[in-house]
């Protein structure tokens, strides 16, 4: 009988050790495999392929302006779709009495002066300087799309000109380059 109780503690102890004798246990329940959450990426804000700008002064202008509205300079950034133009234009540094009547788009290279080829709407009246200043949008939502195209495949050939009650020729301009 002792023989007996010998092999029976002797397989307790294999079982609590880990042996064969042990009974397996259950494998642990696994959750659904869910796919990542992915954060949104941020859309990016590459600078259009139909973006131009224009860096706008009075010494730009031919001839170039030397009486006080020779202060006056600005930005125009000029954005094409197949049929219109964008104007954001921003104006700063004009003497308080400059009035901005007119502006647009002209074909000519630096110092050459061109004809008109696309307006950006502006007329006099529309907008007013506060402390020689002005921000503002225009869009010519009929603009030739022949002209437009022309413009993107050679924006140096063009010049943005806006005008003033004093020069009506135009006072501030500026090369169209790639935005």
């Amino acid at each position: 009988m002792r023989l007996f109780a010998g092999i029976a503690a002797a397989a307790v102890v294999i079982a609590a050790c880990g042996g064969t004798a042990a009974a397996p246990s259950p494998s642990p329940t696994l959750a659904p495999t869910l796919a990542p959450t992915v954060a949104p990426t941020p859309t990016p804000t590459p600078t259009p392929a139909n973006t131009f700008k224009a860096e706008l002064k009075a010494s730009n202008e031919n001839p170039p302006i030397t009486d006080a509205e020779a202060t006056c300079a600005g930005t125009a950034t000029v954005t094409f779709t197949a049929t219109s133009a964008k104007f954001d234009v921003s104006i700063t540094g004009c003497p308080a009495s400059t009035a901005i009547n007119i502006g647009h788009i002209h074909e000519g290279a630096a110092g050459v002066n061109g004809p008109v080829k696309i307006d950006s709407t502006l007329k006099a009246g529309d907008i007013a300087l506060t402390a020689g200043a002005v921000t503002f949008s225009r869009t010519n939502t009929a603009a030739d799309p022949a002209l437009i195209t022309a413009v993107m495949a050679n924006p140096a050939g063009y010049y943005v000109n806006f005008h003033s009650t004093l020069h009506a020729g135009g006072v501030i301009r500026g090369q169209l380059t790639k935005g």
